[in-house]
């Protein structure tokens, strides 16, 4: 960090962090190029070792970030990487063109990587062959350091005093070549990341919350991969206006179909066919290609066989017996909506009621966020089973049992003990 930075970063800390400064605030300074110029795209191996080999030698963590093509391509694969490391400058990786960064994986294996909301990351990072073992979330370390604004732009401001240009964030990162802008924000986005790692760091550790925060990172380091999800159809938006299985039916068969589409097609989903008409179908349940193409969604843009592949969709729909089709509800695991809760056992209302106004105000007092304080789902499910003797012991345990950290599990323990006790 320059000393620049580092007079902007002390400054910013102590704005948020501490008592304000007597002098007048700096105004932030716009970050408009990257130190050493924006880096060649690599793309080809011989580059690839070349880049390898030098981050490789850096030394320090290595800031890491990854642009995909949402609302583009079909998926979440990476289509840009970034990578910047002391001693190595700032690297920008084709993973198109090379698809199997495993070999950069294992050279930086021993290193911190550094990425922002990194679970957003992590998968498609994954995808290409980089795992970290040791990694530091610059976005959920501003959650646990009570920072309001936690955006990678919003950070680098408050925090370093620099202004990011984020225009890019949303632009379709599969283009080939990609525009010069878009790489310029590509690389600045890893320029400053360890800097904010470390100022972070010193501010999570005057607040006393560092090991926290590190039992956080290791647990994100250390999560398996998500497992697919069940029916997924059932996440369409609009899909509370969908009553009738039979209607249901319609949603299931024309989410499958785009599906297959815009698989194969290698484009987003919604670009296929909106969730606004599918839903649109399955409540109108069209019985010909001519009352389908009537309907919003369906209209004169589209092509007869583009409308005659999603009649054919809702004619296996209609054309399921009762037997198959599917329930109104999925079948989940754990407690009931909370909304229910009242009607099906008042006492277990009552505890939650208590146990999510004590678990507020212990947020509050600690200056982060509740749902970083612990889930609310681990809350939903002590206060609707609560163990039989309620105890720091037994409630603790029962923390731990559904996944709570450590610290979480000491903060959080003796205000649910005494919650769940008043509600005995």
């Amino acid at each position: 960090m320059t000393d620049a930075q580092e007079t902007a970063a002390d400054s910013s800390l102590r704005t948020t962090g501490g008592a304000p400064p007597d002098d007048v605030e700096t105004a932030p300074i716009p970050l408009l190029e990257p130190s050493e110029g924006i880096p060649p795209v690599i793309a080809d191996e011989a580059a690839l070792a070349q880049v390898v080999a030098a981050f490789a030698a850096g030394t320090g963590p290595v800031a890491v970030d990854a642009e995909r093509a949402s609302g583009y391509r079909y998926g979440q694969r990476a289509y840009l990487v970034q990578l910047r490391r002391e001693g190595a400058g700032s690297a920008l990786i084709d993973p198109v063109a090379c698809p199997d960064l495993s070999g950069f994986g294992a050279a930086i294996e021993d290193a911190e990587w550094v990425l922002h909301a990194a679970t957003q990351d992590l998968p498609c990072l994954r995808e290409i062959g980089m795992v970290p073992s040791e990694l530091f979330d610059t976005e959920l370390a501003g959650r646990l350091a009570g920072f309001p604004r936690v955006g990678l732009g919003a950070m680098v401001e408050g925090v370093l005093g620099y202004v990011l240009e984020k225009g890019h964030s949303a632009v379709d990162w599969s283009t080939r070549p990609l525009p010069e802008p878009w790489l310029r924000y590509a690389a600045l986005d890893v320029e400053l990341l360890v800097d904010l790692r470390d100022a972070l760091e010193k501010e999570l550790d005057r607040q006393g919350k560092l090991d926290w925060a590190h039992q956080e990172f290791d647990a994100i380091a250390s999560a398996p991969p998500a497992p697919p999800r069940k029916d997924p159809w059932r996440r369409t938006s609009g899909m509370h206006k969908v009553r009738r299985r039979r209607q249901m039916a319609v949603v299931r068969e024309l989410w499958t179909a785009r599906d297959r589409v815009a698989q194969r097609r290698d484009v987003s989903p919604g670009k296929v066919l909106g969730d606004a008409a599918i839903v649109e179908a399955a409540l109108a349940l069209p019985p010909t290609v001519q009352a389908l193409a009537a309907l919003p969604g369906f209209g004169h843009r589209m092509g007869r066989r583009q409308l005659e592949q999603w009649q054919a969709a809702v004619d296996r729909a209609r054309a399921l017996p009762d037997a198959e089709l599917p329930q109104p509800g999925q079948q989940v695991a754990g407690p009931p909506p909370p909304r229910a809760w009242a009607d099906k056992d008042p006492a277990a209302a009552a505890r939650l009621s208590a146990a999510r106004a004590a678990v507020s105000a212990r947020a509050e007092a600690l200056h982060m966020p509740q749902e970083n304080l612990i889930t609310p789902d681990t809350v939903r499910r002590v206060c609707w089973e609560p163990p039989s003797v309620v105890d720091p012991d037994s409630v603790g345990a029962a923390l731990a049992a559904h996944g709570a950290r450590r610290w979480q599990v000491e903060q959080v323990t003796p205000v649910l003990v005494t919650a769940l006790a008043a509600r005995a």
